[in-house]
C-alpha cells in the first residue's frame, strides 16, 4: 500500500493535483509517525565513548530500529485518516464552510481508493 501511495503522490505532483497531494502526504506522514520508535522505549545499550557518557560510537550506532507495520496496520492508518477528514468535513459544513467541507470530502475520497478491495 505504501508503494502505491508514494507512486500516486509522484503522479499527483506532476499533474499538480492539490487535493491528492495533500491527502497522500498526510497519509504517508501518518504511516511514518506510526513507525517511529515509542518515546518510552529505553535506548539500546551500545559500546560508546569512554570520554562522553551515553555517547554512541560507530556509523549508525545511534540509529533506532523503526517499527514494522503490517498491511492491516497500514489499512487502519488510512481508515483513520479518512474518518478524520469525514468528521472534519461534517463540522465545517455545520459551520457553513462548504468550500472546506468539499475539499476534505475530496481528500477522503482519494484515500478511500486504497481501502476498496481491488
Amino acid at each position: 500500500m505504501r508503494a502505491s501511495l508514494r507512486d500516486d503522490l509522484k503522479a499527483a505532483l506532476k499533474t499538480r493535483d492539490r487535493v491528492a497531494i495533500s491527502a497522500l502526504r498526510s497519509a504517508l506522514a501518518a504511516i511514518e509517525n506510526a513507525e517511529a520508535v515509542p518515546v518510552d522505549q529505553p535506548p539500546v545499550a551500545a559500546a560508546g565513548s569512554e570520554h562522553v557518557a551515553g555517547a554512541a560510537a560507530g556509523l549508525g550506532a545511534a540509529e533506532a530500529e523503526r517499527r514494522h507495520l503490517t498491511d492491516a496496520d497500514l489499512r487502519s492508518i488510512v481508515e483513520r485518516e479518512v474518518g478524520e477528514r469525514s468528521a472534519a468535513a461534517l463540522e465545517y459544513q455545520r459551520l457553513g464552510r462548504d468550500d472546506e467541507a468539499a475539499r476534505l470530502r475530496a481528500e477522503a475520497e482519494v484515500l478511500n481508493r486504497y481501502l476498496d478491495p481491488a
